[in-house]
C-alpha cells in the first residue's frame, strides 16, 4: 500500500468485512452479502484486473452458497427430528413472510412457530412437535459456524486480491 489513499481503503473495506461476519450473528441479517458487498466497493475503486476478477467470481459464489447454507441447514436439522418437507417448507415461506412484514424479527418467530405447530397439527404430540423444533434450531446453530467459516473465507480471498494488486 504505497499511499494513505490506499490504506484508508483498505481499512474500510476492512471494517465493512468485519462488521458483516459480527452481524452473522443475527439470523436474518445478511452478513456475508455486507463481506461481499465490501468487496464489490473495493473493485469498483482499486479497478479490476484479471486476478481480481477471478477472486471476485469466487468471493460471489463462496457468498451465494453461504446465503443458502443456514435455510439448508436449519431445514436438514428439522427433518432429521422428524419433521415434514411441508412444514419445513412452510416454515421456510413464513420466516421470509415474517421479516418482510415485521423487520427484523417476524421470520425469527414466524419459522420456529410454524415448525412447532404444523409438526404438533400433523402429529398430535407435543414432544415430537418440539423435537422437530430443536432440529431446526441446532441446524441454525451449526450453519452459524458455517457462515462465519465462509465469511472468514471470503475476507482471506480479499486479501490475497489486496495484496496482488498492491493497492
Amino acid at each position: 500500500m504505497p499511499e494513505l489513499s490506499g490504506m484508508t481503503l483498505f481499512v474500510v473495506i476492512q471494517l465493512f468485512m468485519l462488521l458483516g461476519l459480527v452481524v452473522l450473528v443475527i439470523p436474518i441479517f445478511p452478513g456475508l452479502v455486507v463481506v461481499w458487498l465490501a468487496a464489490l466497493v473495493y473493485g469498483l475503486i482499486a479497478g479490476w484486473e484479471p486476478l481480481g476478477i477471478v477472486l471476485f467470481v469466487i468471493i460471489t459464489i463462496l457468498m451465494i452458497v453461504g446465503s443458502l447454507i443456514d435455510n439448508l441447514m436449519m431445514g436438514a436439522g428439522a427433518r432429521k427430528s422428524g419433521a415434514s418437507w411441508l412444514t419445513i417448507g412452510v416454515a421456510l415461506g413464513a420466516g421470509i413472510l415474517g421479516t418482510l412484514i415485521l423487520p427484523p424479527f417476524g421470520g425469527l418467530i414466524a419459522a420456529p412457530l410454524s415448525v412447532l405447530l404444523l409438526e404438533y397439527r400433523r402429529i398430535g404430540d407435543w414432544e415430537k412437535a418440539w423435537a422437530s423444533l430443536r432440529g431446526l434450531i441446532a441446524g441454525w446453530g451449526l450453519s452459524y459456524f458455517v457462515r462465519l467459516g465462509i465469511g472468514f473465507l471470503l475476507m482471506a480471498l480479499w486479501w490475497v486480491w489486496v495484496w496482488a494488486a498492491g493497492t
